[in-house]
């Protein structure tokens, strides 16, 4: 369907380290299926590499809340909760 292929062209944007429309694609992804929880994860990926701890943690909790049992979502929500800690305690 029409979300996977945006998501899967997503990933391939991703690999290329073309983050900005990689995160077009994961969002056009998630507006045609607001239920298909990959796509918030893979923006959520993107948004973490950039540095973008808090709307990252706002896709990986999205994540959860439509699929709990995801469990690289939690990992990554934890991990990007520690690195925006750190990141406060250094101040920048």
């Amino acid at each position: 369907d029409l979300a996977t292929a945006l998501n899967d062209r997503g990933h391939i944007r991703y690999l290329r380290v073309e983050f900005a429309a990689a995160m077009e694609d994961y969002t056009a992804a998630i507006q045609c299926q607001p239920g298909f929880e990959v796509p918030y994860y893979n923006r959520g990926l993107v948004l973490y590499r950039l540095g973008c701890f808090d709307e990252a943690m706002k896709d990986f909790r999205k994540v959860l809340e439509l699929n709990p049992q995801f469990e690289d979502a939690a990992l990554s929500l934890k991990q990007a909760i520690l690195d925006k800690e750190e990141k406060e305690k250094r101040g920048y």
